[in-house]
């Protein structure tokens, strides 16, 4: 009889996971993938109209990646959201709510048990010189013109919004995230 060693197991094993995971499709389903390479930008304001960053939007096969670079916000950690309107007049409520296209409304809230809805986002964390470089990624957003999420280069745009607070990710509506302190309007590169 032939001995398996541990890891022959465990390259048997990780071959076969690809198969199990397709195994669970429905029959005929397949995995919705946007056009990786579409690419946007937003040039970050507070609220007195300063720019204080950018946040550039690149889409991948499954989600969208945004990488935020800030300055001048309060050292700690701060909410930030995808909102629905590509408008950014102080104190930054010309953006509206969070973009989501679920019905019913998904509730906020990234650990919410009747959520996310589309606009939620990991926290971000500010130095204590009040410096953010930062990278999130979601897949309840996209850039590209198919795939799964919301298309957020729709008619009247959309925003990034960062708040003066953390998001606990659970409480409604925003989370206690706050004022918002700086947006941007998205605009494609």
């Amino acid at each position: 009889m032939r001995s398996v060693t541990p890891t022959a197991a465990l390259l048997a094993a990780l071959a076969l996971t690809p198969l199990a995971a397709c195994a669970s499709m429905a029959p005929g389903a397949q995995m919705m993938r946007a056009t990786p390479g579409d690419f946007g930008e937003a040039t970050l304001i507070n609220g007195t109209g300063a720019r204080v960053g950018r946040a550039v939007f690149r889409q991948g096969a499954t989600g969208l990646l945004i990488r935020i670079e800030a300055t001048g916000l309060t050292p700690g950690w701060h909410g930030v959201h995808i909102h629905a309107v590509g408008e950014c007049a102080a104190p930054f409520t010309s953006a509206g709510a969070h973009v989501n296209h679920g019905e019913p409304a998904a509730r906020h809230g990234l650990l919410n048990a009747m959520g996310p809805d589309d606009g939620d986002l990991p926290n971000i964390h500010a130095a204590p010189d009040g410096s953010v470089n930062a990278e999130v990624f979601t897949t309840r957003a996209r850039i590209a013109d198919a795939g799964p999420g919301q298309w957020l280069w729709d008619a009247d745009g959309s925003a990034i919004v960062i708040h003066a607070n953390a998001d606990d990710h659970t409480s409604q509506p925003i989370g206690g995230a706050g004022d918002r302190v700086a947006c941007g309007v998205m605009a494609a590169g």
